[in-house]
């Protein structure tokens, strides 16, 4: 997708604003604005609803590991819907070294940061409405109250240990009350190299952490 012209919101108010104008618009809508092509679908341009989006709103972090609007320290993320209105999938985060010495602690974890304030900006997901057709939704802000972030720490401390420990291979999506470790690669034949729990290298999918759909229903409830 281009580089968008668009500058990026000096204050909270100004990207609220945005947020305001996007919201009842279609992604083609949008697209037209921004001269973008809209995809027959997402099957080959997985991430494009977010980047138009981002595009929109004048997110500048790109690929820097920083969060989407740097200045204000927000990180976006879309909530695709499905035709009940609830979280279709579950949230992409970051993804996970699996080579990791056991030093970081939750506070100065990538995770914290991409999730200590997200703008979220649900979209329709309803594989019946075509992709240029789906509207998006008022946007809000969201910050962890303490017994989220307590939550979220104690999942990403339970995994981090595993993966510490060698055990990343065995690591399933079942794991974590609000947080899982999922595999991140576009087939099973991607491969990183981990440390197993004998200590030697090995290869494994790599893996990222991803919000499950019922902690993201808890937060479209509490919008």
């Amino acid at each position: 997708m281009p580089k968008s012209n668009i500058l990026p919101p000096q204050t909270q108010d100004e990207l609220m604003q945005r947020c305001q104008i996007l919201a009842g618009k279609t992604l083609g809508q949008i697209a037209a604005e921004l001269k973008v092509d809209v995809p027959e679908n997402l099957q080959r341009h997985k991430g494009w609803t977010g980047m138009l989006l981002e595009s929109y709103l004048g997110a500048d972090a790109g690929n820097q590991a920083e969060p989407d609007f740097i200045g204000l320290g927000i990180e976006m993320k879309t909530m695709p819907l499905n035709s009940l209105g609830q979280p279709k999938e579950s949230t992409y985060v970051c993804t996970v070294s699996m080579r990791q010495s056991g030093d970081l602690v939750w506070q100065d974890s990538w995770v914290r940061r991409k999730l200590s304030h997200v703008l979220w900006v649900p979209v329709e997901a309803d594989p019946n409405i075509p992709l240029a057709e789906r509207y998006v939704g008022n946007a809000w802000l969201w910050q962890p109250t303490e017994e989220q972030d307590a939550i979220l720490k104690r999942d990403w401390e339970e995994l981090m240990d595993r993966i510490v420990l060698g055990e990343q291979a065995d690591i399933t999506a079942k794991e974590g009350e609000y947080m899982q470790l999922r595999p991140k690669a576009a087939n099973s034949r991607i491969l990183v190299k981990g440390v197993s729990a004998h200590g030697e290298q090995e290869f494994i999918n790599p893996k990222g952490f991803y919000l499950r759909t019922s902690f993201t229903k808890l937060l479209l409830l509490t919008a």
